[in-house]
């Protein structure tokens, strides 16, 4: 059983370093194979380490520094001042071959720049993507990017992201030809401006990507592809509109079942039922979108993620340190920019 070790960045989340602790404790129960290094302020982390008997865990060690990469800092600025931050010590663990992966839930956008500093892209990536899953009618998940990384992509950059979302979904998933769409305002193929439009030519014409087609944004969930393609600015919509409407749902059914006294003897019978069939749906199970298109790898986490989430996030970046993520990718990558070019050149 290979050894397996990931970087915390345990100071970039709202709710302090108690919760990635938590979060690290159970995945060590989890995985035997597992070893974690935490990374932050030592006076806020031991007595959180005391507190749950970790002081001497022999798969857990401690990295020292008071400095952390604020939610509110400028990506820009934290690139050039934030070089001893938590975060920016868990990415270059990972450059230098001492962890196989980062999770942090702290400032996206600096996540994103310091990783790209940091890690490199892989060669034919111009930038890394932002890919999560969403929880589709079938009780599966489907892959989507990018989720806000890059607000604005050419399409040789869409295309890029689709091979990168396949390998991610061939390997994490075994599925073999998952079907790849492009996020788009209509499933008629004269809809959308000229990027998707060149994006959709390319995949059409592109053996290695099973592509799919074009697909609306009320078919997230349906299950009739396995990746969405988009660019940041229309995914990064897409998905905190999805969220704001489940928020609405839940509010919406407590308020219905806490309507009377007969809504509430009902609801006390419906509860077991929907909470079992909805179970898929919770948003910690879908919690940790990575940074693809790096030469390492890096999980992003919700700033506000509960222990169960983070746990969630720790998964996904064992799954992809199992899957060798970032050598597939590269892999594909190499034989699918070859075909892409050939086709451009026609």
């Amino acid at each position: 059983m290979c050894k397996l070790t990931i970087a915390i960045d345990a100071m970039g989340g709202d709710v302090g370093p108690h919760i990635p602790i938590l979060a690290a404790l159970k995945s060590l129960q989890i995985y035997p194979n597992l070893y974690i290094v935490i990374v932050g302020n030592r006076t806020q982390i031991l007595p959180v380490l005391k507190k749950n008997q970790l002081l001497e865990h022999p798969r857990l060690s401690l990295i020292h520094t008071d400095k952390v990469t604020s939610m509110e800092v400028n990506p820009v600025y934290a690139l050039r001042h934030t070089a001893d931050s938590s975060m920016h010590i868990a990415l270059k663990l990972v450059a230098q071959g001492k962890a196989d992966a980062c999770v942090s839930s702290g400032n996206t956008g600096a996540l994103m720049l310091l990783a790209k500093q940091a890690l490199k892209t892989l060669p034919g990536i111009s930038r890394p993507a932002l890919i999560s899953s969403l929880p589709n009618m079938h009780l599966g998940h489907t892959y989507m990017l990018d989720l806000g990384a890059n607000l604005q992509c050419d399409s040789n950059t869409l295309f890029n992201f689709a091979v990168m979302g396949s390998v991610l979904c061939e390997k994490v998933d075994q599925i073999n030809s998952p079907r790849v769409s492009i996020l788009n305002v209509g499933k008629e193929n004269n809809k959308g401006g000229d990027v998707i439009q060149r994006c959709a030519a390319l995949l059409k014409q592109t053996k290695h990507i099973n592509y799919a087609g074009f697909v609306e944004a009320d078919e997230l969930f349906t299950c009739r592809s396995n990746i969405i393609v988009s660019d940041g600015f229309s995914g990064n919509i897409a998905l905190k509109s999805c969220e704001g409407m489940g928020r609405v749902f839940s509010e919406q059914l407590d308020k219905a079942i806490n309507s009377s006294l007969y809504s509430k003897l009902l609801g006390r019978l419906l509860r077991p039922i929907l909470k079992k069939q909805l179970k898929h749906l919770h948003p910690d199970m879908y919690n940790g979108a990575s940074l693809i298109g790096l030469r390492g790898i890096v999980v992003k986490s919700h700033g506000s993620a509960n222990e169960i989430a983070f746990t969630y996030a720790i998964e996904h970046a064992v799954k992809e340190i199992q899957w060798q993520i970032p050598a597939s990718i590269s892999k594909k990558l190499e034989t699918v920019l070859s075909e892409r070019d050939c086709l451009l050149h026609e």
